[in-house]
C-alpha cells in the first residue's frame, strides 16, 4: 500500500514538472495561463494513454513482434509453466531482433500484459537461466509494476521533449526576457530532464528488488536469476542496445545501455547495482 502510494506521488511530481515547463513557456509568448492549461492537458492525455496503450508503445518502441506457439514453443512453454506458478493470466510473448541480452515487460493489467525477449538473451542463457528471467518479469506483473514504469516512461519522454522546446522558446518568444526568464529558461532545460530522471529512479530501483524476489519465488531457483544477472551484466556491456532511449530504459531487467562502472554512474543509473541484486538473490538461496 506505502509502495503504491509512493508512486502515485512520484507520478503526481512527474506531470507537475511537466505543467511547470509548458506555464513557463506559456509565459514567454504571453499566454497567460494558456500555458499551464495547455500543460495539464499534456499530462492527462499522457497517462490516458500510457494506461489504456502502454503495450502497444512498449513494444512498438523497439519493434517487437508477437510470436505464436507455433513459432516459439519453447518459450511459450516457459512462459506458459511460470504464469501458471505465478498464478497469474499467461502473458503474451514477443521477441525483439537485438543482440543485447535483455527482457522487459508491459501492460496495464494481467489482462494486457506481454513478456518481450531480445534474440540475444534467447542464444545467451540456458533454461534455467531463461525461467529465471522471465519469472522476474512475472513478477513485475503480479506485483502490478509494469502499468507504473510505462506511465513513468512516457511522461518522462515528455518532459525531456517539452524541456528541449522551451529553449527554442525561450530564443523565439516575442516577450521581452528579462534575467529571471534567462535563468528560468537555463534551469527547466537542466533541471527538468533531471528531475525526470530521479523521479523514474525512485520508481524503479525498490521494485527491481522486489521483482528479483517475486521471481525467485516463482521459479522456486534464486541462484538461477543470480547467475542469468551475472551474464546479462556482461552481455549488456558488450553489445549494448543502440535504439534504447534513456526515458525507458528502466523497463528492462537490467540496463540496455551496459552497466555503470563508477559509483558516480550507478547514482543516476536506472537499475541498482547488480552484485547487490546477486547478493540478496544468494541469501535468499541460503534462507
Amino acid at each position: 500500500m506505502l509502495e503504491n502510494l509512493k508512486t502515485v506521488i512520484l507520478l503526481g511530481f512527474m506531470s507537475a514538472i511537466l505543467v511547470i515547463i509548458c506555464g513557463f513557456i506559456g509565459h514567454l509568448f504571453n499566454f497567460r495561463g494558456l500555458g499551464i492549461l495547455i500543460g495539464l492537458v499534456f499530462a492527462i492525455i499522457m497517462n490516458f494513454s500510457s494506461y489504456f496503450y502502454s503495450d502497444k508503445i512498449a513494444l512498438n518502441s523497439y519493434n517487437a513482434r508477437i510470436v505464436t506457439e507455433q513459432e516459439a514453443p519453447n518459450l511459450h512453454r516457459i512462459v506458459g509453466e511460470l504464469a501458471n506458478n505465478a498464478g497469474i493470466k499467461k502473458p503474451r510473448v514477443a521477441v525483439i531482433d537485438s543482440r543485447d541480452p535483455n527482457a522487459f515487460a508491459t501492460g496495464r493489467n494481467q489482462s494486457h500484459a506481454a513478456i518481450a525477449v531480445t534474440t540475444g538473451i534467447l542464444q545467451l542463457l540456458d533454461e534455467d537461466e531463461l525461467r529465471g528471467v522471465l519469472s522476474h518479469e512475472m513478477g513485475h506483473i503480479r506485483n502490478k509494476d509494469i502499468l507504473i514504469s510505462s506511465v513513468a516512461a512516457t511522461v518522462a519522454g515528455m518532459i525531456v521533449a517539452i524541456a528541449n522546446w522551451a529553449q527554442y522558446a525561450f530564443l523565439f518568444s516575442n516577450n521581452e526576457n528579462g534575467l529571471g526568464d534567462v535563468v528560468g529558461a537555463i534551469l527547466l532545460a537542466i533541471l527538468g530532464p533531471i528531475a525526470a530522471s530521479i523521479i523514474q529512479l525512485a520508481i524503479s530501483r525498490s521494485r527491481e528488488f522486489k521483482a528479483d524476489a517475486t521471481g525467485a519465488e516463482i521459479c522456486g531457483n534464486p541462484l538461477a536469476l543470480a547467475s542469468a544477472l551475472r551474464k546479462l551484466e556482461f552481455g549488456t556491456t558488450q553489445h549494448p542496445m543502440n535504439n534504447a532511449k534513456s526515458t525507458d530504459a528502466h523497463m528492462f531487467i537490467v540496463n540496455p545501455f551496459g552497466n555503470a562502472s563508477t559509483k558516480l554512474k550507478n547514482l543516476f543509473s536506472t537499475h541498482p547495482e547488480t552484485s547487490e541484486r546477486i547478493r540478496r538473490l544468494e541469501e535468499l538461496a541460503r534462507q
